[in-house]
């Protein structure tokens, strides 16, 4: 069927024809029956015609042709929207490269490309990207072209950062250094302008020491030969804007490993294998974070639960209660060191300066700086650890976490009920104020927190003044 001319020069307007192509694939309209070939076979009988590859259709391409993104926004279409997007990342080189690679992973069995799908359709709505095309009358084929290089790339490349982002990094730079390295040269150029472009995970690369005749070996013998290389050791060093970033291997180690990689399997190699061989000597660590509970879309049904490490009812009321005790043992533990020393304050006061530097500061003072910062003898010290371990020996623990948590208890308590006069003596220490009244105190203290402590309501002993 004969296409009018007015048509076919609105379709070229709108790039579904491409005039630069060669005559014999253009669109025909002098003669519906005329074959495509007719002129490329007067070429060949004549002598003119060049020796070029005949360009093979895209799978995918006569769809490309066929979409009609402007009449499907402007009526809200929003299905034949979805499949075309699908179709488009269905057939996007990157997308199928990765996934062959298994760097993309969809999420349920059924799937296909439906995820990746579903997000350049949620990423094109939330940027307003429908509305931008057509408020700038952009035509079908301007959208389709914007869509596939720029958009779709861009979330593409975006998802293998954030679910590969060292392994993207290191192809990234090792894609760098075989491109601009004087140690490597292309291998699939002959140096002419017009040879067909090839994208850069398909050219071939080599040590520009090698022949350019040299012959490349399988995929099976260069996998063999690259297992002699020892694998390297991580370069731990953070980097990155935000510091969170590991180095893994600096650029001149990279490059050393790149050429002994070469050097082994001894065969020019593609990109994308010389990347994959490199990387497998490599301690890449990919952190990817995903939900532990399962998907619907999940065909094993697999889920996962985290361990609550908080108490449980029961646990909580025994700790409440193991802490209660705690508190009733450090009341009655204080009250038998005051009968032990006759209800004196002078003395209660020093068998608390010696229970705390001796037992409960983190400092861990010898008892010749105990005696010298409370100003008493070496003897007098000895005889009141005696009469504290003495007591510590009475109390009848049978878990080990109750003895903790009289411990915490004791440290607290005695802490708040230290005497500043010796806390001044004592060097590196701060200062309190102590009072028998049963006042509100302030004090501050070092202690393992060295924070300041504010007691509502001090304990009063039980002993007269």
């Amino acid at each position: 069927m004969n296409v009018p001319e007015k048509q076919n020069d609105e379709l070229a307007h709108r790039g579904f024809v491409n005039s630069s192509l060669p005559k014999a694939i253009r669109p025909i309209t002098d003669n519906p029956v005329k074959s495509i070939s007719e002129d490329y076979e007067k070429s060949l009988e004549t002598g003119t015609a060049e020796k070029q590859p005949r360009p093979r259709a895209r799978r995918g391409n006569d769809r490309s042709k066929n979409a009609k993104w402007v009449e499907s926004l402007k009526t809200s279409d929003v299905n034949r929207l979805w499949s075309e997007l699908h179709r488009i990342v269905s057939h996007h080189p990157l997308v199928r490269a990765s996934r062959n690679a298994g760097l993309l992973i969809e999420e349920g069995s059924g799937a296909n490309y439906t995820d990746l799908t579903q997000e350049l359709f949620v990423q094109l709505l939330s940027k307003n990207r429908f509305e931008h095309y057509l408020e700038t009358e952009m035509t079908d084929y301007e959208i389709e072209r914007e869509i596939s290089q720029i958009e779709l790339t861009n979330l593409l490349t975006a998802e293998l950062r954030k679910r590969h982002p060292e392994s993207y990094r290191l192809a990234r730079r090792i894609s760098t250094l075989i491109q601009s390295s004087t140690q490597f040269k292309r291998f699939d150029t002959s140096g002419i302008n017009n040879e067909p472009h090839r994208r850069l995970a398909d050219r071939i690369y080599g040590l520009s020491e090698w022949s350019d005749k040299k012959s490349r070996r399988g995929s099976h013998d260069v996998e063999q030969r690259v297992q002699f290389i020892s694998v390297r050791l991580r370069d731990t060093r953070m980097v990155g804007c935000t510091g969170d970033s590991q180095v893994v291997i600096s650029n001149p180690d990279l490059e050393d490993l790149i050429v002994s990689v070469l050097d082994a399997v001894d065969s020019p190699v593609d990109v994308r294998t010389l990347r994959s061989l490199v990387m497998s000597r490599l301690p890449v660590m990919d952190i990817y974070l995903v939900p532990l509970d399962g998907d619907a879309s999940d065909s094993d049904n697999n889920s996962y639960e985290p361990v609550d490490k908080r108490d449980t009812p029961e646990e909580g009321l025994l700790r409440r209660e193991s802490e209660q005790e705690a508190a009733n043992s450090v009341d009655q533990f204080l009250n038998n060191l005051n009968e032990a020393v006759k209800d004196k304050v002078k003395q209660y006061n020093r068998i608390l300066g010696v229970l705390w530097h001796c037992y409960l500061s983190a400092e861990h003072s010898t008892q010749l700086e105990v005696a010298a910062s409370l100003g008493v003898s070496d003897s007098l010290v000895s005889d009141y650890r005696r009469r504290i371990e003495q007591e510590l020996r009475a109390l009848a623990f049978t878990e080990v976490e109750e003895a903790k948590q009289f411990e915490m208890a004791l440290r607290r308590r005695v802490k708040s009920l230290m005497v500043p006069g010796e806390i001044l003596n004592r060097p590196k220490q701060g200062f309190g104020v102590f009072a028998l009244s049963g006042m509100q105190v302030n004090t501050k203290m070092s202690g393992e927190d060295n924070a300041e402590v504010v007691l509502e309501s001090t304990w009063v002993p039980t002993h007269g003044n």
